[in-house]
């Protein structure tokens, strides 16, 4: 299985992140089942080739129907209140692979010992040797950082050899498309070149930490059904974000 730039890389293990308003559907917050459950049958697809995946998934679906709590917050205590949140659509996305018949693990960041594992990277290694599917919570346990630094973070630890993000649109593009109708979707694109044209694919402490280790970045649309198994496949899908020496412009979709 290579990768969208054929030049014969494996993926082999996989840190997927996933947002918590994906979860939402077409609801204002909270969880849509059949959206959880598609995306459930999609992990499912993909470790049945073999592909051993790790998965962060942020919290703003039940954060956002909080939002009016916060107000007045300090930020540290709202963070808390955040990760807390990722631990329920952790759990939420848990149940809902194991119903497809998916072994998984839970490890959470803070100390939830009636439901979950605390994080141990050796321990989480193992159960990805072992085929489970291995769910990361609770961020990165500390306040001040977003689920895609715990992305990253979660990433570099385990020797992932990519983080697929996946979002509600197609790639990156060279601006909003929504608001743009002459962007355009890149197919790939140099790591310095999103911070150049500060194109928002993470954000920058979850960046820099991918620069600094070379981990190569893929945005994909997880709504469109079969993406996830055509990327491991080796399809060219979304926009991958690599750091590659190169003298050439971003190759368009």
């Amino acid at each position: 299985m290579t990768d969208p730039t054929s030049n014969g890389r494996t993926f082999k293990r996989i840190l997927l992140k996933l947002s918590g308003e994906s979860l939402m559907g077409n609801k204002a917050f909270g969880i849509d089942e059949e959206v959880l459950g598609a995306y459930a049958a999609e992990i499912r697809q993909i470790t049945e080739h073999g592909i051993e995946l790790a998965l962060v998934i942020g919290g703003g679906n039940i954060f956002r129907g909080v939002n009016n709590a916060t107000k007045g917050m300090t930020r540290s205590h709202a963070d808390y209140m955040g990760m807390l949140a990722t631990m329920i659509n952790a759990m939420a996305l848990q149940d809902a692979l194991e119903q497809e018949g998916v072994y998984t693990r839970l490890q959470s960041a803070l100390n939830m010992d009636e439901v979950a594992e605390p994080f141990i990277r050796r321990r989480a290694m193992r159960h990805l040797e072992k085929g489970r599917v291995v769910i990361f919570g609770a961020g990165t346990g500390n306040p001040y950082f977003t689920t895609d630094t715990a992305a990253s973070l979660r990433a570099l630890e385990i020797e992932a050899d990519v983080i697929l993000k996946g979002t509600r649109v197609d790639g990156v593009y060279s601006a909003d498309p929504e608001k743009d109708p002459d962007a355009v979707r890149y197919a790939e694109i140099h790591g310095n070149d999103v911070i150049a044209r500060d194109l928002k694919v993470m954000d920058m402490t979850a960046f820099t930490l991918c620069r600094e280790s070379d981990m190569p970045i893929i945005i994909f649309n997880m709504d469109e059904g079969g993406n996830l198994l055509r990327l491991v496949r080796g399809e060219s899908v979304g926009t991958l974000v690599h750091w590659k020496d190169t003298d050439t412009d971003p190759i368009l979709a």
